[in-house]
């Protein structure tokens, strides 16, 4: 396992330096100006001749190594553009708790949604509660975030006056869009969760275990769904990647102050520093997430070689 580590350290720079030349050839080939938005706003002179000079907003191959090597020494993301007297630190040590806990709250209630809603179909296969649950899943799967976001937003807060439009500052302000995230990913945690459990639950060391006279309790809980569980393991690290880094519609309809926001407004207005910056941070946090699932991975089944 510690070779798997190093070996998955080791490949992290190549991979984020192939991200960031990705990301800023994107970035650079955006239309409109860096510096002079919609309504010919631009920074002060002196201010913008300063920019330009520290950077080379003027020279993509000078921009490209010289924000580079800030990132690399000083971890430096470089002023916003686009927010005065804020640099892009400044926006992510703000926005990214918010857009964490957003996902992580929304991957949260995914896998109990999904690993029970799984259990239930694969002990009662082809029942109504079978049917019921692969009709839910669907159904999470095939709607829209922002669909279902803005009937959630309509039936809780407006018509049952339960929650808040557009609030946030409390943990309630939290279980609605965390609810509406967590949808489509509860869904494929259903599904994967129901083919491994019955799969597993037609398996000799179950029929072994309950020859034995375990209860039904213990065979599922404690034998099936430990193997079943491993393909969800696997799709839980993409998946909470995805929850805090792609929950940019959710944060549109809901009015939540995260990262992506922000990500948003800066492709909107081409703020070059804010763009690469949360593009890196997303890229790291989604390979540390990886290796944190391939590491659990190793040690639920030790028997899987890295």
């Amino acid at each position: 396992m510690t070779s798997m580590i190093l070996r998955r350290i080791l490949q992290m720079p190549i991979i984020l330096l192939a991200i960031y030349t990705v990301t800023f050839l994107l970035a650079w080939a955006l239309p409109g100006s860096a510096v002079i938005n919609e309504e010919g706003r631009a920074p002060p002179p002196e201010v913008l001749a300063a920019i330009e000079a520290r950077y080379g907003l003027d020279n993509p191959v000078r921009f490209y190594f010289t924000y580079l090597r800030d990132v690399l020494f000083h971890l430096d993301f470089g002023p916003s553009l686009r927010y005065p007297d804020w640099t892009v630190n400044q926006i992510v040590a703000s926005a990214l708790p918010v857009s964490i806990a957003l996902g992580l709250t929304s991957i949260l209630i995914a896998t109990v949604l999904g690993l029970a809603a799984g259990v239930i179909g694969a002990l009662k296969p082809n029942s109504w509660a079978d049917f019921a649950t692969l009709a839910l899943a669907l159904i999470g799967i095939s709607l829209p975030t922002f669909v279902i976001g803005a009937v959630l937003l309509i039936v809780f807060p407006v018509w049952l006056g339960v929650g808040r439009v557009g609030a946030w500052g409390t943990p309630a302000d939290l279980l609605l869009p965390a609810f509406t995230l967590s949808l489509p990913f509860a869904a494929y945690i259903a599904r994967l969760t129901r083919l491994g459990m019955i799969e597993t639950l037609s398996a000799d060391y179950i029929r072994t275990a309950r020859a034995k006279g375990l209860s039904e309790r213990a065979v599922v809980l404690k034998h099936a769904l430990k193997n079943a569980f491993l393909p969800v393991l696997s799709y839980l690290g993409p998946a909470a990647a995805a929850a805090m880094t792609g929950s940019f519609v959710i944060e549109k309809v809901f009015n939540v102050p995260g990262i992506g926001q922000h990500f948003v407004n800066g492709v909107l207005n081409k703020d070059l520093f804010l763009i690469m910056g949360v593009v890196l941070v997303y890229a790291t946090i989604l390979i540390f997430l990886n290796l944190a699932v391939d590491v659990l991975y190793r040690w639920i089944d030790p028997r899987i070689q890295q």
